[in-house]
């Protein structure tokens, strides 16, 4: 089946099969956040992206192998089940540095712009944008044998930017980092994986740049 990343809430996971890496997207809780999990095909290692809810759904996906849970952000609907996964698993935590204190579970790997995340053999680099948070970080996974894909939490959907509660100054800080970070670095394959709703591509985004700067959201 050809992945598409159209999941709902009490519905099937789906999943992205690449050369070095497997994608498994779900959709948990009342704030029908997605869930990422992330497993490298040559050592099985697995990594969480946002513990949102559900934990015994997501302790089913997960299995035995999750070896970190990253949290995209300090807001509460993205970590209500992180502590029962990471006592259940024994999974390390990861975040942003600037959001780590608001998630109200200890976070063993503090993460910074440019950093390098592993799961198994495959390499992640963090991004950090300013704006929905003060710390929020997107995770990019530069395929070698394809296109780049992005998992951005609440940063960057289909149609815009993430909520910046109309802060003018929030609004102008997070779509300048999606700009510079995102889109001058990444080309129109890339594969835009949200911390709520469906997926999207940075080439159907793109166009809409000037848009979005002009509504002000």
């Amino acid at each position: 089946m050809t992945y598409h990343g159209a999941v709902k809430v009490g519905g099937p996971p789906d999943v992205r099969e690449l050369a070095h890496l497997m994608i498994t997207k779900v959709a948990l809780g009342p704030f029908e956040n997605n869930c990422y999990l992330l497993r490298c095909r040559a050592t099985d290692e697995q990594l969480l992206i946002d513990a949102a809810a559900e934990a015994p759904v997501l302790l089913e996906t997960v299995g035995p192998q999750l070896a970190t849970v990253v949290t995209t952000h300090q807001h509460h609907d993205h970590w209500q089940a992180l502590a029962e996964v990471v006592a259940a698993t024994g999974a390390r935590t990861a975040a942003g540095r600037i959001d780590a204190p608001g998630i109200p579970v200890p976070t063993d790997q503090l993460l910074d712009d440019g950093d390098t995340l592993r799961v198994g053999q495959v390499e992640l680099t963090v991004r950090h944008l300013v704006g929905h948070t003060p710390g929020a970080i997107v995770l990019v996974y530069d395929d070698p044998q394809g296109h780049p894909h992005v998992f951005t939490g609440d940063c960057l959907f289909p149609g815009g930017v993430g909520n910046t509660e109309h802060d003018p100054a929030r609004f102008a800080s997070l779509l300048g980092d999606v700009k510079t970070k995102i889109f001058d670095v990444l080309p129109d394959e890339t594969w835009v994986y949200p911390g709520h709703g469906g997926d999207t591509t940075l080439g159907a985004e793109r166009p809409h740049l000037e848009e979005w700067a002009e509504r002000g959201w």
